[in-house]
């Protein structure tokens, strides 16, 4: 167990510290795409000891949902800008539009990562799968749609 605690710890410390390098010490500098997956499967790498092959196989994975994603977060960008100027105007018409639009751009999102997630699990052995059915965030990240084992964050239970 302690050993578990540990290797948990490291592979933290380890995301925390890329994703500190992704930003690229520059003050709201938008991470690097690229840099994300390799951080991410750097992490589930440490965390399960992934095999080369493995490790190539969730970079592709990973890469493609993150470029599927790309236009449903430039979606969620521009609606939020809108959002802004409808707030300022009181147009209640356009807040619930804007709404809708990132609320349905975010469930695509959802749906990516989901796929990607399944189809990195499939690539697991039976050892492999036990370790990550363990991890906190099961790789996910810490974006939207995170999820613990009972199906939320500990600050929605």
């Amino acid at each position: 167990m302690k050993r578990l605690v540990r290797m948990f710890g490291v592979a933290g410390l380890a995301a925390t510290m890329a994703m500190a390098q992704m930003r690229g010490g520059l003050a709201g500098a938008q991470p690097d795409p690229a840099r994300m997956v390799e951080a991410r499967v750097t992490m589930l790498t440490q965390a399960l000891n992934l095999t080369d092959a493995q490790k190539m196989q969730a970079i592709k994975l990973f890469t493609d949902a993150q470029e599927e994603g790309q236009r449903f977060r430039e979606e969620i960008q521009v609606a939020r800008q809108e959002m802004q100027t409808a707030i300022k105007a009181n147009d209640l018409a356009a807040i619930e539009r804007y709404a809708r639009e990132i609320g349905t751009a975010t469930g695509e999102m959802t749906v990516i990562e989901g796929r990607a997630q399944a189809a990195f699990y499939a690539l697991l052995t039976a050892g492999q799968k036990t370790k990550y059915d363990q991890m906190p965030m099961r790789g996910f990240g810490m974006g939207p749609g995170a999820m613990r084992p009972g199906g939320r964050l500990p600050s929605q239970q």
